[in-house]
């Protein structure tokens, strides 16, 4: 069974940064190209997309509104993701939530993470 432990959100002010962890479990993570979603509740229910890097973790791509201050990256041998999030805008608030590419867009995938709350507010 996929587990994923998302951590390291907290509240910020903006121009801060923040790393986000991804914990992983019960898939073969190092050949998993994986991603970061987000939710922000006052904006309904829907995960929008951030970031997404290939198995080798020699690939990234980003939303245009994270790229050139998020960084996505992972360590194959501790079944990690993460999320280093720079210049953080109060447009950043959310609940971010790691999962397998694959599944970010599925309605069917129900192993969701609890998410990480990132707060960005003066």
């Amino acid at each position: 069974q996929v587990q994923l432990v998302e951590s390291g959100g907290d509240l910020v002010q903006p121009g801060d940064s923040l790393r986000l962890s991804c914990a992983t479990s019960g898939f073969t993570f190092s050949t998993t190209p994986m991603s970061w979603v987000r939710r922000d509740p006052r904006a309904g229910l829907r995960r929008h997309y951030v970031a997404s890097i290939n198995s080798a973790g020699d690939s990234t791509a980003y939303a245009d509104s994270v790229k050139g201050r998020f960084i996505i990256a992972r360590d194959n041998a501790k079944n990690m993701l993460y999320l280093q999030m720079n210049s953080l805008k109060p447009e950043d608030t959310a609940v971010y939530y790691c999962a397998p590419t694959r599944y970010i867009d599925s309605a069917k995938f129900a192993d969701w993470g609890q998410g990480t709350q990132v707060t960005v507010s003066s």
